[in-house]
């Protein structure tokens, strides 16, 4: 694929993954706020203890749900970014479509809004895959 994907056709499959989640999955979503940028920020990238902005496609910024108490007040609607430059670049070197790609990130960072561990959140998307 050599064309660049808009980040708002990221955004609207990234919605349309999130709206095709089994409940009860989906209905704890509600509260996600997707935003799309063309990179991750520097404290973006340390936070996961990354440097290279090109090696980051997505990030889950937030307190996961087994985390998460009514008391608490204050706290930033939970986040899925999606950033879009290594999104393409992935494209381009693995040749999946950016539909597969995109939902194999937001299924990812989604998984850590209900605190999934990575074998959970592979488990999770297989019985997902489209």
């Amino acid at each position: 694929m050599n064309r660049t994907v808009p980040a708002e056709e990221i955004d609207a499959l990234a919605r349309a993954v999130l709206a095709g989640l089994p409940e009860p999955f989906r209905q704890r979503c509600e509260d996600i706020v997707l935003q799309v940028e063309d990179f991750a920020t520097t404290e973006q990238l340390a936070s996961v203890g990354m440097v290279d902005r090109w090696e980051l496609s997505g990030l889950y910024e937030g307190r996961p749900l087994p985390d998460q108490s009514i008391w608490q007040s204050g706290d930033m609607p939970p986040r899925i970014w999606l950033f879009r430059m290594p999104l393409m670049a992935e494209i381009r070197s693995t040749r999946v479509s950016v539909e597969t790609l995109v939902h194999h990130v937001v299924i990812h960072e989604a998984g850590h809004h209900f605190g999934f561990s990575d074998d959970e959140m592979h488990a999770l998307e297989a019985q997902h895959d489209h």
